[in-house]
């Protein structure tokens, strides 16, 4: 094999697929990308076995064929020569891959391509299509409450299904990690009927939503009993899913929460940050105190002091306090795009909605704490 490629056009693509590959891995084959070269296309391929990144890209191909090279060393390589240098990477007869760029050569080990594993693809039995835009969203929405308790597995990763609200079609995303809930829903694209449920996994979905923002047109969606493929820009990811139960989320979702509480969602997330800042660290709470158009945030730690700030808002239930997790409420709060935030809330000790008064769309849960 012998191909030769614009410096950037390469670093473009091993930037996209070497984040896919662990830095410690116990199969030597895992650690390497594959290249092949056919026509005028050259494939880079890399997987952890759990996720698979395939990015095909147009390259000048002097000799077909396939390799395999570190990942991580051509990538820093790449990104290490000078703007607007041409690549060529060729197979050598002493089992390495040459890499040369003008007076700069480097050997790198490789090791057989038929020891790079292929991920089988399955059975698609659900086929759709969503902008770019409305799959980042539905991603940025939810993922900060994806759980990293390894334990609860089911709950690692974004809950995709099909459902009905409103008497009408919709496509839900859910995450949650038993302190906080988030919900997100459009409407369902065509193709997207009669999904049961999926989960994606974290990696998967943090490896996605890094490609969005250069995506151009839509994100093609494949799904199978245990698989999920995107496809976009000449870029394939197929990522194993969780084989797992999603718990019954709108069990979470309290029903009888009638004390409504509007707030600048800017000057509250601001009010909450400042006063968070003498919490302990362990348990970071803030301490919300209601009554008439106004709330008192406060927070205290033991060897710290304590702080507390008013604020205006709209609120004409009963005098009640309420205390979240700092973090937890200022995830949310950043995901609130609009001016206002609504909070619906029972009392003290029940669990609060949240949602963007412009857009209810989305609808979040937080779990109070004592403080």
């Amino acid at each position: 094999m012998k191909i030769t490629l614009e410096r950037a056009a390469l670093l473009k693509s091993l930037s996209h697929i070497q984040s896919v590959v662990e830095r410690r891995n116990t199969i030597p084959i895992l650690a390497n990308v594959l290249i092949r070269a056919s026509g005028n296309l050259v494939s880079f391929v890399a997987t952890d076995m759990e996720i698979e990144v395939n990015e095909t890209v147009e390259a000048q191909i002097t000799q077909e064929g396939a390799i395999t090279a570190p990942a991580h060393t051509l990538y820093e390589i790449v990104r290490k020569l000078p703007d607007g240098a041409q690549v060529e990477l060729a197979a050598s007869t002493a089992g390495q891959v040459v890499l040369a760029s003008g007076r700069s050569q480097f050997k790198l080990g490789c090791l057989p391509v038929e020891d790079f594993p292929k991920m089988p693809e399955g059975d698609h039995k659900h086929r759709f299509a969503l902008s770019a835009g409305d799959l980042a969203a539905l991603i940025d929405k939810t993922r900060f409450a994806i759980s990293v308790e390894e334990t609860r597995y089911y709950l690692n990763g974004i809950y995709l299904h099909t459902t009905k609200a409103e008497n009408v079609d919709v496509l839900r995303a859910v995450a949650t990690d038993g302190h906080r809930l988030a919900r997100v829903e459009m409407a369902a694209p065509e193709g997207s009927s009669g999904l049961s449920g999926i989960i994606i996994p974290r990696k998967t979905v943090a490896e996605v939503r890094k490609l969005l923002d250069e995506a151009k047109g839509e994100i093609e969606i494949a799904l199978s009993e245990s698989k999920v493929r995107f496809t976009f820009d000449g870029i394939v990811i197929t990522s194993k899913l969780i084989d797992g139960t999603f718990p019954d989320y709108e069990r979470v979702i309290p029903s009888g929460n009638d004390k409504l509480l509007d707030a600048n969602a800017k000057l509250l997330g601001a009010a909450v940050d400042r006063v968070a800042t003498i919490s302990s660290e362990k348990s970071r709470g803030v301490k919300l105190s209601l009554s008439s158009g106004q709330m008192v945030l406060s927070a205290s730690a033991p060897e710290a002091g304590s702080a507390s700030e008013e604020l205006e808002v709209s609120y004409d239930g009963t005098d009640m306090d309420v205390g979240f997790n700092a973090r937890y409420l200022l995830d949310v709060l950043a995901q609130i795009e609009g001016e206002g935030v609504r909070m619906r809330l029972s009392d003290g000790q029940a669990p609060a909605i949240v949602q963007d008064v412009a857009d209810t769309s989305a609808l979040y849960v937080l779990m109070p704490m004592r403080v």
